[in-house]
């Protein structure tokens, strides 16, 4: 459906009459009113009004006046029309409402009178887009002579998002300070759809497990103040910090966990290097994405990734200046780069880094930029990671609307990591996938964040069903050269979005060969060691490794997976059969396969029959429009719930710890549990697809541990690599995994 460009000025204009601007996620109602041009609209024309692709305006509905989303079109001449929406046009502008001159036609200056969440018969009106964002544009075409062929509107009617009222409180730490040496504070204040919003007044008291020099006694923030940076904080002393935030005596925010070393070779930063802006499919401007990854997500380094068959020359020059002017060393890492969005079959998607600016772009096709572009397209990544030979660059093979085959092709000289979690879910198939393969490849998780929010991404009301992943990336320094270093070395991991804190080392009683890269790929020295981090790749030969594993997380810990290759050999967790009572998770997850349409909606409800419910508590429910709603008092409940890979649920405290019996259905799978015979084991029932089931289990009544350690002895047998690495889980649905220690004959 290309745009035609014949004669613009001539085909009407529209305007939107309640310009706003709105509270993002709130209901308005949107009239615009359409006058047709010189040519008007013949019979069977049609009128196009289109937004982004990623936003998760609600879908119009046309027969429910009372309800949400009500729309309506009205032609003052009084044809008839029909209405629909579907998503058809071209990306970015994909969701679209069509409106069909069905019988009749409008002459000049005839008018459509469009409502978008029309209050007239009752409909609170049309949920608006969820996240923050300039003039969001319905982008509006006509096809006037009834051809097909749509002309754009000289002027494109939009509105702006403004972020609501505070409903949660973030403060944010480092992950690792040094004795004496300064760090900061952030506090930011988020609406309930989690955007930064200045709608916010508090006076805290932080509270902290040591004192910290530079801290107030109080810290007072007004409406408009915006986020919050406290600088210059100093600890006296080595140990584990926490800090908290309370007002009115309570506590409403808790940082994340900070270390304090009296020195550290290796410190931590938090980075998310994959999103895109408005320039391609995503939201907002690049510079303005890159301001909100510094300024009020708090992280270390953030890349940019536009799809490239997006990217016309112009705007990738555009890029380079802006990463180049954001990257300060020592105090924020800035990269460039592009997504290389070749097709599944053609290899999917990979995320590519350069060092520097000014390099080639590469595009995987020219579909959206023919005539832009001053580069041959690569067609299959197998040819482009020829085509990066030479280059000074990393790749990270990434799972999004393309998931990267790396069966297909791989080049371990530089792809060295693959993302296991992004806002499109969780992957972790993608790492067993790369053990299969033999390849030694390390893990990120970070966000492609569509929405303008790098570093602290939430899905919203989307189809999204998944936070935005986080990286921890072990460095020397905050430079690019130092993160080029980490992923040639896969000293990372990555999480859901959390910045728990994890470290895995291993030891061994005798000295071991290390080495200084990956011994497959050409020559690299031998060195004799005695210890191991993650990532590292170690020929053990006889010798046993002893892996210590430490977890402290930003909730309570549910457990800790030790996974050799694809199977969990160990587990454990900061609790005990005895602490166990009268809580009872039900969790979901998995995905419907690996392709762009991996999200499984769950539609369920649960019974207790024989016991009763004291209380029940959502469990990673991201979508704040789907919600637990009891059903029947004290004995059922209903929920809808979407999963990408990742997992939510229920907790329920039960009136009797151990009678009745727990009746789940879902769309997906169904099963029942007798709770009487329930102990510290887990009920679990297989969903197909990829990796879905359902599984009930037991926790403490109340909140538990952060904190759990443990200690894993590995024989390596010799024969294939043994890749040995860890996952995390936290209460509240969080995940976390190491990049692993390579045993290798």
């Amino acid at each position: 459906m290309p745009y035609s460009k014949y004669l613009p000025e001539h085909m009407g204009s529209i305007k939107l009459l309640t310009p706003g601007p709105f509270v993002a996620g709130a209901y308005a109602e949107l009239v615009l009113i359409y006058t047709s041009g010189t040519f008007g609209i013949d019979d069977t024309g049609m009128l196009k009004l289109s937004w982004r692709t990623t936003s998760d305006l609600s879908k119009p509905q046309f027969n429910k006046p009372e309800a949400p989303n009500f729309t309506t079109v009205e032609a003052s001449n009084g044809a008839k029309l029909e209405v629909w929406f579907d998503r058809l046009n071209i990306r970015p502008y994909a969701n679209t409402l069509l409106i069909r001159v069905g019988r009749g036609y409008l002459r000049a200056s005839d008018t459509l009178t469009i409502r978008i969440g029309d209050r007239r018969k009752g409909s609170p009106g049309l949920r608006l887009q969820t996240n923050v964002e300039k003039n969001v544009e319905l982008r509006t075409s006509v096809d006037a002579f009834a051809t097909y062929e749509f002309c754009e509107l000289p002027e494109q009617p939009g509105f702006d998002l403004m972020a609501g009222p505070a409903t949660r409180w973030r403060a944010i730490l480092p992950s690792l300070a040094v004795v004496r040496e300064p760090f900061r504070l952030a506090i930011v204040a988020e609406d309930m759809w989690g955007n930064p919003t200045a709608d916010a007044a508090a006076t805290f008291r932080p509270k902290t497990s040591q004192p910290l020099r530079g801290l107030p006694d109080s810290i007072a923030i007004a409406k408009g103040d915006g986020p919050r940076v406290i600088e210059g904080l100093v600890a006296d002393q080595a140990g584990d910090l926490d800090l908290s935030l309370t007002a009115d005596d309570k506590i409403v925010g808790h940082a994340n966990p900070l270390r304090v070393v009296n020195a550290a070779p290796l410190r931590r930063y938090w980075a998310d290097l994959h999103g895109q802006s408005g320039e391609t499919i995503g939201m907002g401007t690049a510079e303005d994405y890159f301001h909100y990854a510094r300024d009020k997500a708090f992280i270390d380094m953030v890349g940019h990734q536009g799809n490239d068959f997006q990217i016309t020359d112009a705007f990738w020059k555009k890029l380079n200046e802006l990463t180049a002017a954001f990257d300060q060393p020592g105090k924020f890492v800035c990269l460039p780069g592009y997504e290389w969005s070749g097709n599944t079959g053609m290899g999917g998607d990979r995320n590519i880094f350069f060092r520097r600016e000014g390099r080639p772009i590469r595009r995987s096709s020219h579909i959206l930029v023919q005539g832009e572009t001053s580069t041959a397209a690569i067609y299959t990544a197998d040819k482009l990671f020829t085509a990066l030979s030479g280059e000074d660059c990393r790749v990270i093979a990434h799972v999004g609307g393309r998931y990267a085959d790396l069966k297909y092709a791989h080049d371990g000289r530089v792809e060295r990591s693959v993302e296991v979690h992004s806002t499109w879910g969780t992957f972790e198939w993608i790492l067993h996938d790369a053990f299969e393969k033999g390849f030694r490849v390390g893990v990120v998780c970070h966000s492609d964040d569509h929405k303008g929010r790098p570093g602290a991404t939430t899905p919203g009301a989307s189809t999204f069903g998944a936070m935005g992943g986080l990286s921890c990336y072990f460095m020397p320094e905050l430079t690019r050269d130092a993160l080029f270093e980490a992923l040639r070395q896969r000293r990372h991991y990555g999480t859901t979005g959390t910045r728990l804190f994890l470290d895995i080392r291993g030891t061994f009683e005798q000295e071991v060969t290390g080495f200084s890269d990956d011994p497959k790929l050409g020559p690299a020295q031998e060195l004799p060691v005695r210890e191991a981090m993650m990532g590292d790749i170690i020929r053990p030969k006889t010798v046993p490794m002893r892996l210590f594993v430490e977890a402290i997380g930003t909730a309570p810990l549910d457990r800790i997976d030790v996974l050799h290759g694809t199977q969990v050999v160990q587990s454990a967790r900061p609790f005990g059969a005895s602490d166990l009572g009268r809580r009872v998770r039900l969790l979901w997850q998995g995905a419907e396969y690996r392709g762009r349409g991996r999200e499984t909606i769950w539609q369920g409800k649960l019974a207790v029959a024989n016991n009763r419910i004291l209380r029940f508590a959502p469990v990673n429910f991201l979508n704040p429009e789907r919600k637990v709603e009891e059903t029947a008092a004290g004995s059922a409940l209903a929920w809808t719930s979407v999963t990408t890979g990742n997992l939510a649920g229920i907790d329920l405290w039960l009136d009797a710890p151990r009678a009745g019996a727990l009746r789940i259905e879902t769309n997906i799978v169904s099963g029942e549990v007798d709770l009487g015979k329930l102990a510290d084991d887990t009920v679990a029932f297989d969903g197909g697809g990829l990796g879905r089931k359902l599984s009930v289990y037991r926790l403490p009544e109340n909140d538990w541990s952060r904190r759990l350690t443990l200690e894993h002895d590995v024989a390596f047998k010799g024969g294939a690599d043994l890749p040995v690495y860890v996952r995390v889980t936290q209460a509240d649905g969080h995940q976390a995994w190491s990049s692993p220690i390579y045993l290798i004959d």
